[in-house]
């Protein structure tokens, strides 16, 4: 069989997209950048009054939605309500994510698991499943968002890492499996990026504080949400199979294998995270 082929350059430019978790953060501003290349765009929020005020905030050509990505009736509805207001689907960005309440799997509560995964992981395959069909009569692109917590340790706060690590592989087979339609994937992989999301993680709990300042440099380097944004448009645009922003985790990401286990190694012996790890559990119960 003979695959499609696929032009490297995706000009936005008249083209439909629909983003979830678009009510703020980095959502919100890949609404915004694919709007400024032209695309007509729905925002897709569990919070429908922000998804409408961030719509009208963009300006014409942009929809806000309510719908709950765990719910895979309601993002048919969100991928139907696009598709009449718009004539197609073109672009698909599954950005909705949380993180989880800091906690080692010894005392981390079963419904924040659940919560975190069903976000992350199955609100993802469920924006794929609903919009696949119209993503392959227009031949589009489709994007999940993982993050490079897919490769790197997570102690707790692992319910994170499974996600993102199951959207990275999602992804690599949803690539494969557009490609004889004439259709394409990306995996988008962020750092950490200064998101309300990171300040509730990183900055504001006692435990991520002190894993933050364990993050060496340029591991340590955040970047806006307008820069993770960009990034994942240029890769919409010239049909990338990856992005990932800051360019500082590229080469983590290309070395895991021999890395990892040097990391886990490490982490293994360091007594301070030991210390860390049994304070968050006493104050977890």
């Amino acid at each position: 069989m003979v695959l499609p082929f696929l032009s490297r350059s995706f000009d936005l430019s008249g083209r439909s997209a629909l983003v979830t978790g678009a009510a703020q953060g980095i959502g919100l501003e890949v609404g915004r950048l694919l709007h400024r290349h032209g695309a007509q765009v729905a925002l897709v929020d569990v919070d429908q009054a922000r998804a409408v005020e961030a719509a009208a905030s963009i300006g014409g050509r942009t929809i806000g939605l309510g719908a709950d990505v765990r719910d895979r009736d309601a993002m048919r509805s969100a991928v139907a309500e696009t598709v009449a207001a718009f004539g197609s689907l073109d672009v698909v960005v599954a950005n909705a994510g949380v993180a989880p309440v800091p906690a080692t799997l010894r005392v981390m509560a079963d419904d924040d698991f659940d919560r975190v995964i069903g976000i992350n992981l199955t609100g993802v395959f469920n924006t794929v499943r609903a919009a696949v069909e119209p993503v392959i009569q227009s031949k589009g692109h489709m994007v999940v968002v993982s993050s490079a917590a897919a490769f790197s340790p997570g102690p707790g706060g692992c319910s994170y890492m499974i996600s993102k690590a199951g959207v990275e592989q999602l992804g690599r087979a949803l690539r494969i499996e557009l490609a004889p339609h004439g259709a394409s994937a990306q995996i988008a992989y962020f750092g950490v990026v200064d998101t309300a999301m990171t300040h509730d993680t990183l900055d504001t709990d006692e435990f991520g504080l002190e894993l933050g300042a364990k993050l060496p440099w340029p591991l340590n380097r955040r970047i806006s949400p307008e820069q993770a944004a960009r990034s994942l448009v240029d890769g919409i645009r010239t049909r990338a199979q990856s992005t990932i922003a800051p360019a500082g985790w590229q080469q983590y990401g290309w070395l895991r294998g021999a890395l990892n286990p040097v990391v886990d190694s490490q982490l293994l012996r360091d007594r301070d995270l030991a210390r860390m790890l049994m304070k968050v559990e006493h104050r977890g119960g």
